[in-house]
Parts: structure tokens; C-alpha cells; sequence
């Protein structure tokens, strides 16, 4: 895999070679810096002031060339306007093919446009990462600070597509009223939803998306998969990915995901009155809930290493883990031993896949649809975290068979235990092990790159340039550019192979994004977790009333994505959206405190429902710059952006329940504000360390 640098004079447009950003340059010109500063030639505020005149230089080219080229486009469509003009008069079906023709002539100029303002973002955002890492500066915080928020803007222009949406409109209103013109002559401004298909407009919109970092539901909704995506995608990767995809495999995934979620929820009303008819307190359903995730610390390792060889047998030892973790589970009632409860949620942690699914959709999905995969992957963990209570709720019954109890708290586990067993018989028999090995077949070079002709910029433009962020974050020390200095491309772009390692590449915007998301899983869990025995002490709420309690706040996951990724992340740029959610779950945490006697039924729910709505909301933009700021190394292998997430979420659920059950000791009436003081003193400080990375979430 060549260095950026390389790549980026390879796809070039040769006769703009001149008008791209001098990435080789600058990255010498920061060699020459540390050399500098070090024999004490140079002072840092020197430094400083010389690479901001150098970006200055640098942005005002591209910008002037760009608004250049703008115009020309601008300049042709208004001929091409005058011609359509003419035809609205005397229509003639050749002259339409012919204009229409012309219409798309510039609309892939257009396309090769967006792609150079695309790859300049790139390298931009490359230059100031490394000149941060290198120097241990914030100077990327004070660059944006001081250029972004410019009325006169040359920065913005490169990183938002200022001016090109009325090229953009241009071409598509005349492209749809010469799509038909014996048709409805409405324009799309009238009815915007009216499909036009041409290829041309599809990949334009798809670039214009991309580089303003909009997005819509689906995408938005896939964000909460943290599917770490390679670099640019190649014609090669894609064909690899087509000899591996199975819609059968694909679905068992999902299925795999959904269960487990299930399984996590289904005992969350009823915990607290198990521990207690086993002769513990209420609040050791803290522990019982918690012993799961402890568990799956460990089992998401495993499974990740695991799923670097197959993918079929880890999904077959984990539902046979499942089987035997929920039956021991269940039978823990009659045995009486709330240790073997323990064990068996211990057995069902084990059994955790989740690592799997993940790896599955990331390396066996073409990328055409990898996106409606990890889309699905998160509506299937909603539903499950949805169904798993109410189905709890239902499971009210009481009977035996041979000295065998059914009822409320052992049901949850016998359910499971059946789904589990069905699964394990589905999957044996549909589950197709894909290839391991497809890729040698393939050259592990990249082709050499040909001049861009119209098609490779039709299907280049398709994919994920910046929304795959683990392009633009490259780590420091992989380029190369023949200085003999740092490390070879071949070694950046090897996957880490330890935690430590993997630490090591955690720049500071990442662990930021890391404290966000271990914050609001601790914030989410302690507010599951806790609410049978609060409803219960408060409220005196029965378990079926605690599940559609539950299963309501589940039931909002998919209409709060929907609203947020059709429209307010279409309004607002992520990191807005990222820390006015963090003060609204920090009020949603405010709120729910017990300083009002008696504590009410409205408060608690309208403040639960406050925090929980906004955690969801901030977890899809909290994965999206997680991605945008991680390293490409953490993309692939073992110890991958994914696990890594997994771990910081899961080690706050196993604190937070752990926190339930210590707060435990100091008395039911205790037990709200006891678990919601560290919420909320953890989010305040999620709060001042986003302030403090904020203008590096670009």
C-alpha cells in the first residue's frame, strides 16, 4: 500500500498538477522544523508563523483555482442554457439526446472538481495532524480557531462545498426536464423527491454528501456500528468481496446480534427480585447484570483474534455458550445458588460475538451495501434491546414440571436458551464459511494509476473518500517519501498487535471520543440497570410496568436516528451535534436526582427519557469522529477501532453495575443519587475535555 503522498500525486489530473496542495513539500518543510528547533535555530513561535504563511499559500491556490474552474462551469451551463432555451420552442429529439449530452459533459467535470477538493481536504487535514504529532502542538486547534471562523474564509471553501451547490442544481434541474419531455415538466424544486436516473447526478450528490459530511439516516444509523472501513476502496477489494458474501451468512450475523441483545435485556426487570428469592439484596442485580459484560472484556479479545481465521466456528462455540450459560441461568432458582446465576451470566459474556458480526460485515461485505449491513447491524441491537424487556414483561407465569420452576425469573432464561438451540441448528446448516485466502489470488500492489476517464470517476466518486475516515488519519509515521527517515507505507499500514500498541496510536481527539463513549454507556447502564429497584422502591412498579418502561426507551432508538440523520445532522456539523448532546444528557442526569420530596413518576421518566434520547443521539456522532480521528492501523486486525470501542463501553457498563450494587450498602433511598453522581461528574469532564479538542473535530 503506497503512502498518501504517492497516492495522491497518482490520482492527480494531470493538467491541475500544479494547483494541488504541495504535501511532499510541507512534510519536509515539518522535517526541517524538528531539525531546526532541535539544534535551537528556530524558536515555536517562528515555526508557527512560518507553516500558517505556508497553509495560507497553499489553501488561497486551490481556492482561487477552484473558484476558477467554478466559473468556467458556470460559464458553460449558461450557453448550455441559452440552447435549452431555444428548445423549449422548437423541440427536436436528437438536439435533446445531443444537449443532454452536454449537460452531463459537465457534470462530470464537475466530478473531477469535487474529487480535487476532496483529496486537498485530505491532504490538509494529513499536514496538520502530522505537524501535531511531530511537535506535540495544538496548532491545529489554533489554525481552525483563527481561519475557519474568518468571515473571509479561504478554509471553509475547501472543506465545504461553497458555491458548487448552485452548479450542482443547475445541472440536475436541466438533466430532469430533459429526462422526459413527454413527461410532468414539474422541476425538482417542486417536487424534490422525484427520482431522476442518471448516473452522473447520483455520483455528483454522493461526492457533494461526502465532502460536506452530511448524511442521512441510513448512514447515520451505520455510524453506531463503528464498521472500520480501509482506504480507498480498489476494483480489486471489491471483487474479493463479492467471492465472500453470502446473504444467508450475512443474516445469521444480524440474528447472532439481535439474540444476544435479548439475552443482555431480558433479565434487566426481573434481576432484583431473582437475587432476592436466592437470598441477596435487591441491588446485587448490579452484579448479576454486570457479570455479563465482565465476561465479555475478555470474550471480545478472543473472538476478534478468533475471527482472523473463521468466522463459522466462534459463531457456533458462542451459541453453544449461550445454551449452557441461560439453562444454568435458569435452573440457578431451583438449585438455590445465586452462584450459579453468576456463572451462568458469566457463561452468556462468554458467548459474546458481537466482535464477529462486526468483522464479518467489515471484511465479507461488498461496499456497495456495506453500509445497509452495519445500518442493519444497529437496528438489529435496537430491536433486541427493545424486545428483551418486553418480552420480559410478558414471561408472567408460575408453574412446575418435574420439580422444574417456571415463572418470572427463570422463564427469561429458559426462552433463551430455546433460541439459542434453534439458532445453533439455522446456522449449522446455512452458515458458508468464507474464503480466507481469496486475496492471494490478487496482486498486493496497486495498479498504476491511468488518466481519469469518466467512468473510474463515476464509481471513484462512489466511495467512502472522507466519510472513511481512516483515510484522512493516517498515522504519522507511515509516509514515506524517500527521506529514509520513518518508517516504510508498508509498516504504517500494518495492523497493531497488542493493546499497548494499539494505545500508543490514540491521539489525543481519540481518547476524548473514547471518554465520551465510555461515559455515555456508563450513563445508559446505570439507568437500566438500576430502574427495577428504584421503580420498585419509588413507585412500587410491577415487572410488566418496568418492561414497557424499558422496551419504550428501546423503542426510541430508530425515530431519534431517523430525525437526527435526515435532518439535524444535514443542519449542524458533527462536533455541534456532539457537545450540545453531552449538555443535554449532563441536564438529563441533573434532573434525575432525588432532591424533590416525594420523588414523582413524571420526573423520573421524562429525566430518563431525556438521558437516554440524547446518549443515543451522541453515541452515532460520537462513532462517526471516532472514526474520522482514529488511525488507519486500528482498521483492521485483532486489536481494531471496533474492539477497542467495545472494550471502553463494556468496561463502563462493568463499573456501572458494580457502582449499583457498592451503592447498595448505603440503603435504597440512597442508591439514585449514589450511581448518578459519578454520571454525572464524568460527563462534565467528557464536557471540558471536548471543549478542549473541539476545533480538531473537522
Amino acid at each position: 500500500m503506497v503512502a498518501f503522498g504517492k497516492r495522491l500525486k497518482e490520482r492527480q489530473i494531470q493538467e491541475w498538477q500544479g494547483y494541488y496542495i504541495n504535501y511532499k513539500l510541507m512534510k519536509k518543510k515539518v522535517k526541517q522544523y524538528a531539525y531546526q528547533i532541535q539544534v535551537g535555530t528556530l524558536d515555536r513561535r517562528h515555526v508557527l508563523k512560518d507553516f500558517s504563511k505556508m497553509l495560507d499559500n497553499q489553501i488561497e491556490k486551490i481556492v482561487l483555482f477552484l473558484l476558477e474552474q467554478q466559473g468556467l462551469l458556470a460559464e458553460r451551463l449558461m450557453k448550455l442554457g441559452e440552447q435549452h432555451d431555444a428548445l423549449q420552442e422548437h423541440p427536436d429529439i436528437s438536439q435533446i439526446a445531443e444537449l443532454r449530452g452536454a449537460y452531463r459533459a459537465v457534470g462530470l467535470d464537475l466530478l473531477k472538481l469535487l474529487l480535487f477538493v476532496e483529496m486537498n481536504a485530505i491532504g490538509l487535514r494529513k499536514i496538520l495532524k502530522k505537524f501535531d504529532k511531530r511537535f506535540g502542538y495544538r496548532f491545529t486547534d489554533y489554525y481552525v480557531k483563527t481561519r475557519a471562523n474568518h468571515p473571509y474564509s479561504q478554509l471553509q471553501q475547501v472543506f465545504k462545498h461553497v458555491g458548487l451547490g448552485a452548479v450542482v442544481g443547475a445541472i440536475s434541474r436541466n438533466l430532469h426536464d430533459l429526462q422526459d419531455r413527454q413527461g410532468s415538466y414539474l422541476s425538482i424544486y417542486d417536487q424534490p423527491s422525484l427520482p431522476l436516473q442518471d448516473t452522473v447526478v447520483d455520483s455528483i450528490k454522493a461526492a457533494v454528501d461526502r465532502l460536506t459530511n452530511s448524511t442521512n439516516f441510513l448512514n447515520f444509523l451505520a455510524q453506531h456500528a463503528l464498521i472500520m472501513q480501509e482506504e480507498l476502496p480498489t476494483p480489486t477489494a471489491e471483487v474479493v468481496d463479492d467471492k465472500r458474501y453470502h446473504f444467508m451468512s450475512l443474516l445469521l450475523n444480524l440474528a447472532n446480534t439481535f439474540l444476544y441483545m435479548v439475552n443482555t435485556y431480558i433479565i434487566v426487570p426481573t434481576a432484583d427480585d431473582y437475587s432476592m428469592s436466592l437470598g441477596a439484596a435487591a441491588t446485587v442485580c448490579g452484579i448479576v447484570i454486570g457479570a455479563m459484560a465482565v465476561a465479555q472484556l475478555f470474550s471480545s479479545v478472543y473472538f476478534s483474534a478468533w475471527s482472523n481465521r473463521s468466522y463459522f466456528r466462534p459463531l457456533i462455540f458462542s451459541s453453544i455458550v449461550l445454551l449452557v450459560g441461560n439453562i444454568m441461568y435458569a435452573m440457578a432458582y431451583d438449585l438455590s445458588s445465586i452462584w450459579v446465576l453468576l456463572i451462568g451470566r458469566l457463561f452468556c459474556g462468554l458467548g459474546s460475538a458481537r466482535a464477529v458480526n462486526r468483522r464479518y460485515i467489515s471484511d465479507c461485505v461488498p461496499l456497495r451495501i456495506r453500509m445497509q449491513a452495519s445500518a442493519g447491524f444497529v437496528s438489529a441491537s435496537a430491536l433486541g434491546m427493545a424486545c428483551g424487556p418486553a418480552l420480559a414483561g410478558i414471561l408472567q407465569t408460575n408453574f412446575k414440571i418435574y420439580k422444574i420452576t417456571f415463572n418470572q425469573n427463570t422463564l427469561p432464561g429458559w426462552v433463551m436458551a430455546i433460541a439459542w438451540l434453534i439458532y445453533l441448528i439455522w446456522l449449522w446448516i446455512s452458515f458458508r464459511e468464507p474464503s480466507h485466502d481469496v486475496e492471494e489470488t490478487f496482486s498486493p500492489h496497486e495498479p498504476k494509476s491511468e488518466p481519469v476517464e469518466n467512468d473510474t470517476l463515476e464509481k471513484g466518486l462512489k466511495q467512502p473518500l472522507l466519510l472513511s475516515s481512516t483515510d484522512n488519519e493516517e498515522a504519522d509515521d507511515g509516509e514515506q517519501e524517500g527521506d529514509g527517515s520513518e518508517e516504510s507505507a508498508e509498516e504504517s499500514r500494518r495492523a497493531v498487535t497488542s493493546i499497548a500498541s494499539a494505545y500508543r496510536l490514540l491521539t489525543p481527539s481519540v481518547k476524548v471520543q473514547l471518554l465520551i463513549y465510555f461515559m455515555l454507556k456508563y450513563a445508559m447502564e446505570v439507568l437500566l440497570s438500576e430502574s427495577s429497584v428504584i421503580t420498585t422502591y419509588y413507585f412500587k412498579w410491577s415487572t410488566s410496568t418496568v418492561a414497557i418502561f424499558l422496551a419504550f426507551l428501546g423503542l426510541t432508538v430508530l425515530p431519534v436516528n431517523i430525525i437526527v440523520g435526515n435532518y439535524i445532522s444535514n443542519m449542524f456539523e458533527d462536533r455541534q451535534i456532539l457537545l450540545a448532546s453531552e449538555i443535554v444528557v449532563c441536564i438529563g442526569i441533573f434532573l434525575s436526582f432525588n432532591v424533590i420530596i416525594p420523588y414523582s413518576v413524571p420526573q423520573y421518566v421524562l429525566s430518563g427519557l431525556i438521558m437516554f434520547v440524547s446518549a443515543e443521539v451522541l453515541e452515532g456522532v460520537n462513532l462517526s469522529l471516532l472514526s474520522r480521528v482514529m488511525s488507519s492501523r486500528l482498521s483492521r486486525g485483532t486489536y481494531n477501532g471496533g474492539l477497542l470501542s467495545t472494550e471502553a463501553g463494556t468496561i463502563a457498563r462493568v463499573i456501572a453495575d458494580g457502582t449499583i450494587t457498592l451503592a447498595g450498602y448505603l440503603g435504597e433511598n440512597r442508591l439514585l443519587n449514589a450511581t448518578l453522581l459519578p454520571s454525572l461528574v464524568i460527563c462534565i469532564a467528557s464536557i471540558v475535555a471536548t471543549c478542549f479538542t473541539y476545533n480538531t473535530l473537522y
